[in-house]
């Protein structure tokens, strides 16, 4: 007996004697778009005219997706208007379908509606002059056939059924919601507004089993219906999730969030840990650590936008879920549970898959004294970390800078910040650190365990130490002072004594500073830098001003002085610098001046105290004083100081997107939307799987 092959539709024997056979599905695809026999049929028929069943035959075969899609794209815009009653007519039996008791005609039905939005999307990119509503449904029946759309996707979502038509439904919504790499130019989702599916979302992020299985996929459907012409008009889905306060949904939220970047995070470390065991690894040993970043720079993986935007979105509209960042579970990684073989999948880069819902169900177990706890903020701290290290090219720079925003939102809110400064929740916080000649690497296990504000002040203190190079990125440098500037507001407003290493964050402001004046020429041709100076200048008054009631001890307030003195040389150039261009006429002589005037305190400082221990050495006949001796000096001087009281270093503007960010995320949401789109799987489903799912037929 001769092999059969299937190749685009085709069944054909090995042997070329005979025309190759189509697939019946194939047949009646062509009988409906007018293709019988290779002849277009002249008059629009319904194909159930000639065969009573037809409807009930299509959708209980095997839907050939490569085909359907196909054969669209095969026409051109005139052909396509030609038969546009056929898609319509396909579209609502479709629709009809979707109330079938039947599975397999669902199921069938869905993947048909995900080729038909795809095919005609798809064309309309090439061919403009038709309305895509129009195309897939008629305007005449649209409003009608969405509705029913919807509401039949709401039913198949709440319901108790098969998982397997819940994944298709979220599938095809998300294949709805990106087909056009502009949502907002998407007109097809101000029906998906009108007839909302947010509470189908809830439930399935409220439900632990379902959660496990569809979780990522609601949670990233959820973030972009979120961004739809969110700022032209109401956008319902931002109304109804800003005011969310069931605790099980929002934690249901939170874990989906927490196990996909912990997924990310624990990949990278198995790459890292692979990568120094290898060749780089012994080439390193051999010739020193003159290599040790090219090396390292070779662990590139892809970073998750999507959930990172959902986790943006909850922080930023729903003031309810800054409760569920602090939510303890046990560290995702450490955790061990059987489970069952998962289903292999294709190789995809790292962070643009679901997890497992095994690792998913993991984060749930009850807590053990054991096993080290962690939360949804700080595995957002450790994904920060890596996604942070490398801010070179484009799309990790958005990243990277959508983490600071995130940040900027958490040390905004008064709740968060007290549960960052809180006592009794102390962490150990384990953060990536990018590989650097003049460091040695962090021994893990000997990290303290500590308030979470000072994990996040390490966070940005690593952040500044090491950005410092030719391409400068001045917007993240910004965030990130701002982010530190906020949460000291906080402890100065509170009079939290946050017992924290603060000099390693004076010395990383000192060095950028140091870095700004010596690639002064550089950097002044793109960027101001002294709006920069300016914000660590009067971080440092903060510092000197409102430190006696947020520094841990009065030894600490001494040894900010210390450093201003031992490093008054950069404080003295800084000032050179913006003297000589504040008293030009040129564009930075307003941004140089206001510069000059907050550096008034730390040039009393160092004025005050320069002469006073250089008195001490000389009387003492000592050529280079130590530490404790300046000290000595400073603690015995302070009575005769004066400095001018700064209005406003504790005040700053609140983030607003709207007016100041409206262009990046529309941007991001497009990257967002295109990855998504290329990402979704809908052959994941074998028919083979489906009939052993819906074994009865009646």
């Amino acid at each position: 007996m001769a092999q059969v092959e299937k190749r685009g539709g085709l069944l054909r024997k090995s042997s070329a004697s005979k025309k190759p056979l189509k697939e019946k599905v194939v047949l009646m695809y062509d009988e409906i778009f007018m293709f019988f026999r290779g002849k277009k049929r002249t008059k629009t028929e319904d194909p159930s005219k000639c065969s009573p069943r037809f409807w009930e035959e299509l959708f209980l075969m095997k839907v050939n997706l490569e085909y359907l899609e196909g054969k669209l794209e095969s026409l051109d815009g005139e052909e396509l208007m030609k038969i546009k009653d056929n898609i319509n007519c396909l579209f609502q039996h479709c629709i009809q379908a979707l109330g079938e008791e039947h599975p397999i005609r669902v199921v069938n039905a869905l993947q048909t509606l995900c080729a038909l939005i795809r095919g005609v999307h798809q064309k309309n990119k090439s061919t403009s002059g038709f309305d895509i509503i129009n195309m897939l449904m008629g305007f005449d029946k649209a409003e009608l056939c969405m509705k029913n759309l919807m509401e039949s996707l709401d039913s198949l979502l709440c319901a108790e059924g098969s998982e397997s038509l819940k994944s298709l439904c979220l599938k095809l919504l998300l294949c709805l919601v990106t087909v056009t790499d502009n949502i907002s130019q998407n007109t097809i989702l101000e029906y998906v507004m009108i007839n909302s599916i947010f509470e189908a979302i809830l439930q399935i992020l409220s439900h632990p089993p379902s959660r496990r299985e569809h979780g990522y996929d609601a949670v990233v459907l959820l973030a972009l219906l979120v961004n739809y012409r969110k700022y032209e008009s109401v956008n319902p889905y931002i109304v109804k999730l800003s005011i969310v306060d069931d605790e099980a949904t929002l934690n249901g939220m939170g874990l989906v969030i927490a196990q996909a970047l912990s997924e990310y995070n624990r990949q990278y470390k198995d790459k890292e840990e692979e990568h120094q065991s290898g060749f780089f690894s012994a080439l390193t040993n051999m010739v020193g650590s003159m290599f040790i970043a090219d090396a390292h720079e070779k662990i590139s993986v892809q970073t998750n936008e999507a959930i990172l935007l959902a986790l943006y979105e909850a922080v930023h509209l729903n003031r309810n879920f800054i409760t569920v960042l602090a939510q303890s579970h046990p560290e995702m990684g450490l955790v061990t549970t059987p489970v069952s073989p998962a289903p292999t999948t294709p190789a995809t880069p790292l962070g643009t898959t679901p997890p497992s819902s095994d690792v998913i169900s993991s984060v749930e177990l009850p807590l053990d004294a054991d096993v080290q706890t962690s939360n949804l903020l700080i595995t957002f701290l450790k994904y920060s970390s890596i996604v942070m290290q490398d801010t070179k090219d484009e799309h990790r720079l958005h990243s990277g800078k959508l983490c600071l925003i995130i940040l900027t939102c958490i040390a905004e809110d008064q709740y968060a910040n007290a549960f960052l400064h809180d006592d009794n929740m102390n962490f150990r916080v384990n953060l990536h650190r990018m590989p650097m000649r003049h460091r040695k690497k962090a021994a893990d296990k000997n990290l303290p365990c500590r308030p979470l504000v000072c994990a996040v002040l390490d966070l940005m203190v690593e952040f500044i130490v090491t950005h410092m190079m030719k391409e400068f990125p001045m917007d993240l440098y910004v965030r990130c002072i701002q982010v530190v500037h906020k949460l000291l507001c906080y402890q100065k407003k509170c009079r939290v004594r946050l017992h924290y290493t603060w000099r390693e964050l004076w010395s990383a402001l000192i060095n950028l500073l140091k870095f700004l004046m010596s690639n002064e020429t550089v950097l002044l041709a793109k960027h101001n830098i002294f709006t920069l100076a300016l914000m660590i200048v009067n971080l440092f008054n903060m510092f000197i001003t409102y430190g006696d009631t947020f520094l841990p001890t009065p030894s600490s307030y001494d040894e900010l002085y210390y450093e201003i003195i031992r490093m008054h040389q950069s404080f003295d150039n800084l000032y050179s610098m913006v003297l000589r261009l504040s008293t030009n006429a040129g564009q930075w002589k307003e941004a140089a001046s206001k510069v000059t005037h907050a550096l008034v305190n730390i040039r009393a400082i160092i004025n005050h105290f320069n002469p006073k221990i250089e008195s001490y050495a000389a009387v003492n006949h000592i050529s280079q004083l130590s530490e404790e001796q300046v000290l000595e000096v400073v603690r015995a001087n302070y009575d005769t100081l004066t400095l001018k009281l700064q209005d406003g270093l504790d005040q700053y503007e609140r983030y607003s997107e709207q007016h100041k960010e409206a262009a990046f995320f529309k941007e991001l949401v497009r990257s967002i939307s295109t990855n998504v789109r290329r990402n979704l799987a809908f052959h994941t489903l074998s028919q083979e799987v489906l009939l052993k799912e819906f074994s009865t037929i009646s």
